[in-house]
């Protein structure tokens, strides 16, 4: 139990570092590589970018642009960091194979060979299995509970293990079903941002303001690219993700009904 709450509190030490780190890393990568004055006709950034700088057309996106950039590397760092987690909670080998191998092992009576299987696999789907097997184990010689209340130690043994394990394979996928809104918002928040700076150009008196014109157009057009992009990327990922998790679930209450039906079965 304290080991499986540690790793839990790990994971969200692990987002509240990474997520100003990514905002400084972005703030820098804005400031001093995409405002870098050589990518600004005359060298000067108040300048519209040199043709085909894509660089110096990005930080005409303006403030909202590393905002966007942290959100699309937090998408990034956490689909990666998601990735390893449910890789590591699956095991080795095909989770449907290991399960199968246990209702197997199972069949034959070979309660100590499921549970060596489970420790070769490794996984929360196996560590979940593991515990309904040594309960199923433990309370096969006892002599104090009915065979009712036995069925009812094994199904609480696996929910339980079950309860512990769910909330590391779910651990920051609320970040990115956060950030598929956020980013579309923040885009369209840089979009009426620019389109207020390109009419403010043409609102001037005389010949409108060329350079403020294209300015206001280059920081809506960037911002609402950024915003789209980085929402479709985090749905993406977070179903991707939601979709392993489910599987996995499934798997380990199907384990688990066959664990307490072979007990049911094999004692009457």
């Amino acid at each position: 139990m304290k080991s499986k709450r540690n790793l839990k509190g790990a994971f969200t030490g692990f987002a509240a570092i990474v997520i100003p780190v990514l905002f400084a890393v972005a703030v820098l990568v804005f400031l001093f590589v995409m405002g870098n004055p050589e990518n600004f006709q005359g060298n000067n950034t108040a300048n519209l970018p040199k043709p085909g700088n894509y660089l110096g057309t990005i930080y005409k996106g303006g403030i909202i642009v590393p905002i966007l950039m942290t959100i699309l590397l937090m998408v990034i760092t956490f689909s990666i960091e998601r990735w390893i987690t449910l890789t590591r909670a699956k095991g080795k080998g095909s989770i449907s194979s290991f399960v199968v191998r246990v209702y197997q092992k199972l069949a034959s009576k070979d309660l100590e060979s499921a549970i060596d299987e489970c420790d070769r696999q490794r996984g929360s789907v196996a560590n979940v299995i593991k515990a309904g097997l040594l309960k199923y184990k433990e309370v096969s010689g006892s002599k104090d509970m009915n065979k009712d209340q036995k069925v009812v130690a094994i199904k609480q043994e696996i929910e339980e293990a079950t309860s512990l394990e769910m909330p590391i394979l779910e651990q920051n996928l609320v970040i990115l079903a956060t950030i598929a809104p956020l980013a579309t918002l923040l885009g369209l928040l840089g979009t009426v941002l620019g389109m207020i700076r390109a009419f403010s150009a043409l609102a001037t008196a005389g010949a409108p303001d060329a350079v403020a014109l294209a300015t206001g157009i280059s920081e809506a057009l960037i911002n609402t690219a950024f915003g789209i992009g980085s929402s479709a990327l985090a749905i993406i990922f977070y179903s991707y993700f939601s979709n392993k998790i489910d599987k996995m679930t499934y798997n380990i209450d199907e384990a688990g009904v066959a664990i307490v039906q072979n007990f049911i079965s094999q004692h009457n």
